[in-house]
């Protein structure tokens, strides 16, 4: 149900960022509190007994359900950043996107080692921003607790990757 509720939500945006690339864009969903609050219980209930010291929100949709997320679970929210955004110590790690090159940054002080850390965004396409902040987490000292996505693009296989670090992985709706 839930994923029907959230399909029925997003639109397409053909060719961004780029010629050929179909765009899942979930901005349309923030247009409905009620259904927010489904994909946050939605979350949460999939993650029970799950042990999670802390949620781990890539930029910029990750925030979006990452934070009430971690509200909800009652834990901190560390949010994962694109280069340059973060005002304190820093760590970086870059890689590549489906589309590109990026670089992602925390703050050295964002969880204490040993932590068991939720890695969240909106969507998981090739994985590689959910394996790259996956492997700062654990250069950090950080062990992840799993990955949660509202949106799978299955057909591009990022699961297979991530699931190399941990085979704990969320999905509310596929593609």
């Amino acid at each position: 149900m839930i994923a029907q509720q959230i399909k029925s939500a997003i639109r397409d945006i053909p060719d961004f960022p780029k010629p050929g690339i179909i765009f899942k864009d979930i901005t349309p969903i923030l247009k409905s509190p009620a259904l927010c609050e489904s994909i946050v219980n939605a979350f949460a209930e999939k993650l029970q007994g799950t042990h999670i010291d802390a949620i781990a929100g890539i930029e910029s949709r990750g925030f979006l359900f990452g934070l009430t997320l971690a509200t909800k679970m009652g834990v901190p929210f560390v949010p994962v950043r694109k280069a340059g955004k973060l005002p304190f110590t820093i760590k970086q790690k870059a890689y590549k996107l489906e589309y590109g090159t990026a670089v992602i940054e925390l703050h050295t002080d964002a969880f204490e080692p040993g932590q068991h850390i939720l890695i969240h965004d909106d969507l998981l396409a090739t994985g590689g921003t959910a394996l790259a902040a996956s492997e700062l987490i654990q250069e950090m000292g950080g062990i992840v607790a799993g990955f949660s996505f509202v949106v799978e693009l299955g057909f591009l296989n990022g699961r297979e990757r991530i699931e190399e670090v941990c085979n704990k992985v969320v999905v509310l709706a596929e593609y």
